[in-house]
């Protein structure tokens, strides 16, 4: 029995609908106790606005380390990360103000994702199989056969690809902190690419 392998591949496009920023804050101070003291007062802000509606901490991580002047120590370091993940993109324009009016150490993002992407993804492995599909019934053409039955089909490569992220350092405001203008940065969410590929294997009757 003759058999024919062929591959297919899918890519669904759709237009994201969360998005995700890593915001730093750091605080230096003669000792670490004193920076860890300095850096809780700091972020006390930036917790009540990571508290709001349609805004979710992924993580949140403390650091706190000896600052060095060449070998000589020169102080302590601390500083707080978070990954924060707003699945309410009417909110978005509002926390990014927020947050750039606390005065991170640096701020990226947005990096844009799919609440379901299961759904995209199916439609990316339907237009595979039949791509694989469509494949194959030109081999069995070619050869003068129909196409049998598949036989198998192997799972390839399936990822999500994201608007990648975009970083920028968050300079301190001049005398006061009124609320940013960020209207011409362009945070509209973006596509987000789901692919699929598979192979598959499919008799050719005599």
């Amino acid at each position: 029995m003759a058999e024919v392998e062929t591959q297919g591949s899918g890519q669904v496009e759709r237009i994201a609908d969360r998005a995700l920023f890593r915001v730093v804050y750091t605080e230096r101070a003669k000792d670490r106790a004193g920076a860890v003291t300095t850096l809780t007062k700091r972020i006390g802000p930036v917790e009540s606005l990571l508290a709001g509606d349609g805004v979710q901490v992924r993580d949140r991580r403390l650091s706190v380390h000896d600052t060095w002047d060449v070998k000589r120590r020169s102080g302590a370091q601390a500083d707080q990360s978070y990954l924060i993940r707003i699945t309410d993109l009417a909110v978005l324009d509002d926390l990014v103000a927020g947050l750039v009016r606390t005065e991170p150490a640096s701020l990226a993002g947005p990096s844009w994702e799919l609440a379901d992407r299961d759904d995209a993804m199916r439609q990316a492995q339907r237009e595979a199989v039949a791509e694989a599909r469509r494949r194959a019934e030109g081999y069995a053409n070619a050869l003068g056969r129909g196409l049998g039955p598949l036989l198998r089909l192997r799972d390839g490569l399936a990822t999500g690809q994201p608007a990648p992220f975009g970083a920028n350092r968050m300079p301190a405001p001049a005398g006061g902190a009124p609320r940013p203008d960020i209207a011409e940065l362009s945070l509209e969410p973006q596509w987000v690419t789901v692919a699929a590929t598979c192979t598959t294997t499919w008799e050719l009757p005599d």
